[in-house]
């Protein structure tokens, strides 16, 4: 069965914006040929494609056909890679946690001529994206493939837990002890986020739960720690000239912590997708610890 490209835009379009509006406006066409073009489709597979609704969501049959779709544009944009043509036709979503997005991961996507929708969640969550099929791959924590993925060992972020001059003066006068670390203001980046007091645990032993702001931010968590706000986990290619100049110091010394990083993908995009995969795995090797080193 031949699809008619101009309909399959249409349905990705809906699913993606969740609305006929808004799916008209990234076509650049009415909202009446949108529904047309729906209508048109779901009368050729003879079943329902879109469930209407605030947002619109897929059908099973309309999730099988927006994947195929995807891979098809894919597979087309791969070829116009190969040959030299720069032109991003191709539409990809997937799932980066925020330390990534915000240190080593950009170039690599750039690099590859995609348009990308990204959804930011903690590397021990992102998983559940790819789980749900809601994203086509994704930078998670888990090493173990999800079922119909394929996954590739990344390296590992290297945190060093870090504050000001002064606010290790104000909280820990005399040393780092549970007890004071137990009051000190902690940073952490949403709900998800456990990286500080898994560091906690491994450093001292114990759980704390220290008091804490939340800052959805990896560049506000530097910013933060600079100004005194509390101390929190950050990416030693952040802070490392921020240390080397006195303007940050680690809350201990040589109690930097390790989080490996993996790159999964749905094995139906797994082709298409693989300048994307070589771009990311290339960019990770120069830019983030090899997981042989303690984790």
């Amino acid at each position: 069965m031949n699809f008619d490209p101009a309909q399959l835009a249409a349905l990705s379009a809906v699913l993606r914006q969740g609305s006929f509006d808004a799916a008209a406006t990234e076509l650049n066409i009415t909202q009446s040929a949108v529904s047309q073009r729906l209508k048109a489709l779901e009368e050729k597979v003879g079943t329902p494609l879109v469930l209407r609704g605030a947002p619109c969501v897929a059908t099973e049959a309309g999730q099988r056909l927006a994947r195929h779709a995807q891979e098809v544009s894919l597979l087309e944009a791969k070829l116009g890679h190969d040959l030299g043509l720069e032109t991003a036709t191709a539409r990809i979503r997937i799932a980066v946690n925020a330390d990534s997005l915000g240190t080593w991961i950009i170039p690599a996507l750039a690099s590859v001529p995609l348009f990308y929708e990204v959804e930011v969640d903690d590397q021990d969550h992102s998983a559940r994206w790819l789980k749900e099929g809601a994203v086509s791959a994704a930078v998670t924590s888990s090493a173990k493939p999800i079922q119909g993925c394929d996954s590739h060992a990344l390296g590992a972020i290297e945190y060093i837990p870090t504050a000001s001059p002064e606010f290790m003066a104000r909280w820990f006068e005399g040393g780092v002890t549970k007890d004071r670390l137990e009051r000190a203001p902690m940073m952490t980046f949403s709900a998800k986020d456990r990286l500080q007091l898994d560091w906690i645990e491994a450093a001292f032993g114990t759980k704390l739960h220290p008091p804490t702001h939340l800052l959805p931010s990896t560049h506000a968590f530097v910013d933060a720690a600079l100004h005194g706000l509390g101390w929190g986990m950050n990416p030693k290619s952040l802070v490392a000239d921020h240390i080397a100049k006195g303007r940050l110091v680690p809350v201990i010394p040589d109690a930097n912590y390790l989080t490996p990083l993996y790159w999964q993908v749905a094995r139906h995009v797994a082709e298409p997708l693989a300048p994307l995969t070589n771009a990311i795995r290339r960019r990770a090797r120069t830019h983030l610890a090899p997981m042989s080193q303690k984790m």
